[in-house]
C-alpha cells in the first residue's frame, strides 16, 4: 500500500492533476530548488487529460471533467440519449492517478494508451448502468434500483508488483479506494490489446469499488463473477476468455462466474444482476436461501442447467 499523505490528498480540489517535481507547493513549481521543509520521501504523479501521443509529460495541470463528454467505452456507445441521462445523475468520487515510478515502461504504456481523466468517469458510468441505472431505466416499480456503496474517493495506483491488480479500502476508511495495478503487466501487454485491456482492468477494479458482498459473507467467486460481468457487458472480454467452456464449479470466479451469469440474465431477464447485486446489499449471503428467493431454484441446479447449454466436447478433446 502507498505510504503518500492521504490528508494532504484529500484536501485537493475535485480536479486531477499532474505533478512531477516532489513539491507540492505549486506557486514554486517551476523553481531549481525544493521549498523548505519538502519531505524526501516522493509525492505520487498525477496525470491530466492527455492526447494519446508519445511525447512526455509537460509538468503543468489540467482539471479533470466532471462529466465524461467525448471518450466513451464501447458499452456507452450503443447508448445514446438514455446513457447520456444516466451518467448525468451520477456523483463521481473524486478520482487520483499515482504513477509510482515514471521513468518504468508501463508507465509510458500506460499513458499513451489511455486517457485516465475519462477512462475513469466513463467506467464508473458503465458500472452504475449495469448495477444501478437510472428510475427511467428500470421497467418495473418493483424492480427500483439500489443504491451503490458510498464511495467517496479513488486512487488508481500504478506500480511495479507481481500480478494483475488489486483493489483495498484506504488507512483512511473504506469508503476512500485504492486501485493497484502492476507496472510490470502493463509492459507485457501486446500492441494491439493495450487500450482495451488497461481499460477492461480498470472497468472489472472499478466494479469492486462499487459492488455489494452479502455483508461480507458471499463467495470470493461469485464477488469476481461480478465484477467480470460487467466487463463483459462493456464488450471489454479479452480473446482468451472461452465462452463455451464449463468451469470446474458456479463460482470458480472471474470469467467463468462472468459467462454463468450472462446465462441467468438471459435465462431471467436483464436485470438479473443487478437484482443479485442489491440482494447482496440487504442481507447476509446464505447459499440455498439467497438463490431460491432470487430466481427460485438452488444454484447448483442452476449451473447443471447452464453446463447443458454448452456445446459437448468431443471424446479426447
Amino acid at each position: 500500500m502507498s505510504q503518500f499523505d492521504h490528508e494532504n490528498n484529500l484536501s485537493e480540489a475535485e480536479n486531477l492533476h499532474i505533478h512531477l517535481t516532489l513539491s507540492q507547493d505549486k506557486e514554486e513549481a517551476k523553481a531549481s530548488m525544493l521549498p523548505p521543509q519538502t519531505t524526501p520521501v516522493p509525492q505520487p504523479v498525477f496525470m491530466p487529460g492527455m492526447s494519446h501521443q508519445s511525447e512526455e509529460p509537460v509538468p503543468t495541470s489540467s482539471a479533470l471533467p466532471g462529466r465524461p463528454k467525448n471518450e466513451t467505452t464501447p458499452d456507452q456507445a450503443k447508448g445514446g440519449e438514455e446513457k447520456e441521462q444516466d451518467s448525468s445523475s451520477i456523483d463521481l468520487p473524486r478520482l487520483r492517478l499515482h504513477i509510482q515510478d515514471i521513468g518504468h515502461k508501463g508507465s509510458s504504456i500506460f499513458l499513451s494508451s489511455v486517457n485516465a481523466s475519462t477512462v475513469l468517469p466513463s467506467s464508473i458510468c458503465s458500472i452504475h448502468k449495469h448495477l444501478y441505472p437510472s428510475s427511467s431505466a428500470v421497467s418495473s416499480p418493483s424492480s427500483a434500483p439500489s443504491h451503490p456503496p458510498p464511495t467517496r474517493s479513488v486512487t488508481l495506483i500504478l506500480r511495479d508488483m507481481d500480478g494483475v491488480a488489486y483493489t483495498t479500502g484506504t488507512d483512511l476508511d473504506a469508503d476512500h479506494k485504492e486501485i493497484h495495478f502492476s507496472l510490470r503487466y502493463i509492459a507485457g501487454i501486446a500492441s494491439s490489446r493495450r487500450t482495451a485491456e488497461i481499460t477492461g482492468v480498470i472497468v472489472h477494479e472499478l466494479v469492486h469499488c462499487y459492488q455489494w458482498n452479502g455483508l461480507g459473507a458471499a463467495p470470493g467467486g461469485l464477488i469476481e463473477g461480478v465484477a467480470d460481468w460487467v466487463r463483459l457487458q462493456c464488450e471489454l472480454a479479452p480473446p482468451h476468455w472461452k465462452p463455451d467452456e464449463a468451469p470446474a464449479k458456479w463460482d470458480v470466479g472471474y470469467q467463468g462466474t462472468a459467462y454463468f451469469l450472462q446465462y441467468l440474465e438471459t435465462r431471467f431477464g436483464a436485470g438479473t444482476v443487478r437484482r443479485l447485486n442489491e440482494k447482496l446489499r440487504r442481507e447476509r449471503y446464505e447459499e440455498k436461501a439467497f438463490w431460491t428467493e432470487l430466481v427460485g431454484r438452488p444454484v447448483e441446479q442452476l449451473f447443471e442447467d447452464y453446463k447443458k447449454t454448452l456445446p459437448k466436447k468431443e471424446d479426447g478433446k
